[in-house]
């Protein structure tokens, strides 16, 4: 299993507009392209997700997740704000990327653990988060992806 193949350059966004957590989520959503309903369901279950802590991991990245009927199998998204976010991080610091990944609640090939830990991974290595900021396109951020074969 790769992260690439969970990743789709249509649930890519690298210059994510709202100025507040709540902005980001909704906009990391409508990448999933849910209808209104779900969209609304999600929000609120992330929101639930980040009032027992923050899921800003440091060095400038969050990941949001959640279990959620709203999807059918493990979906996931990438926003990148280049000017930052408070995010309530662990290292206090802005958050400018952002890795959506939303599962349903029981999922017979049982991915959103090892992708959610592959995505930790990948923001670990040295060279991520300066390369994410220099992206000027979804294709680029896939071909990062693929050269990291996590």
């Amino acid at each position: 299993m790769e992260l690439l193949e969970f990743f789709s350059e249509d649930a890519i966004k690298l210059n994510i507009e709202g100025t507040t957590k709540d902005d980001v989520l909704k906009e990391l959503i409508a990448l999933l392209g849910l209808d209104e309903k779900n969209e609304a369901m999600l929000f609120k279950m992330l929101k639930r997700r980040e009032n027992l802590g923050s899921t800003g991991i440091g060095r400038g990245i969050a990941i949001p997740h959640c279990r959620s009927l709203v999807v059918n199998k493990l979906r996931v998204a990438f926003g990148r704000k280049l000017d930052g976010l408070d995010f309530k991080a662990i290292d206090d610091r802005p958050v400018n990327f952002f890795f959506l990944i939303v599962a349903p609640p029981l999922e017979v090939s049982n991915q959103y653990l090892p992708v959610l830990g592959k995505i930790a991974q990948f923001s670990k290595e040295p060279d991520v988060p300066d390369r994410l900021l220099k992206l000027t396109a979804p294709s680029e951020f896939m071909a990062l992806l693929s050269e990291k074969g996590l």
